[in-house]
């Protein structure tokens, strides 16, 4: 069994995923990799927007779910973005005392809370937007058409089975 080093990982050459072939350590595992490549899209795109827009990466996933959903509730932007409570609340509170924010009282919930853009706030997701679909772009741009066609195929798949696995562990009695 040949074995090689590359950028710090042990790749089994002789045996593909199809012939069983296992990860040798957690660098090869494939939540790793993938954790591994979003973080670096993250990073660079947190550099981009602060650069270019004055807003971390958590405002500006804000700033994106707000304005892609106005009206959203607090609870649900919090989830969708994978912050707890607290750190949502920091970030919202940041935005609306920059005016690009509004928060309001849920009608049919008085403890809820709706999220909507300021105009200015408008106004920065809409470039924010523009130069996200940019960043898209450019990413998917450095595939072949049946590579891009391959990689949506893939994450659909790797997203059910995510989503299945999930349910699986609260079945198990795993708490989310």
């Amino acid at each position: 069994m040949a074995k090689a080093k590359t950028a710090g990982r042990i790749i089994n050459s002789s045996a593909g995923p199809e012939e069983g072939a296992r990860p040798v350590g957690m660098t090869e595992l494939l939540s790793f990799r993938l954790h591994s490549v979003a973080n670096l899209l993250s990073r660079s795109a947190g550099l981009r927007y602060k650069r270019d827009f004055g807003v971390t990466l958590w405002e500006w996933r804000t700033i994106a779910l707000v304005g892609g959903q106005p009206g959203i509730l607090f609870k649900d932007l919090a989830k969708t973005a994978g912050l707890d409570k607290s750190q949502a609340s920091r970030v919202v509170g940041g935005l609306s005392e920059r005016r690009l924010l509004l928060r309001s009282s849920d009608e049919n919930d008085g403890r809820g809370l709706r999220l909507s853009l300021t105009n200015a706030g408008q106004r920065l997701y809409e470039g924010l937007i523009e130069a996200a679909a940019e960043r898209n772009e450019a990413f998917l741009g450095a595939l072949e058409p049946q590579e891009r066609r391959a990689l949506e195929n893939t994450l659909i798949k790797l997203e059910q089975l995510g989503r299945e696995f999930i349910e699986r562990e609260k079945e198990l009695g795993g708490k989310d």
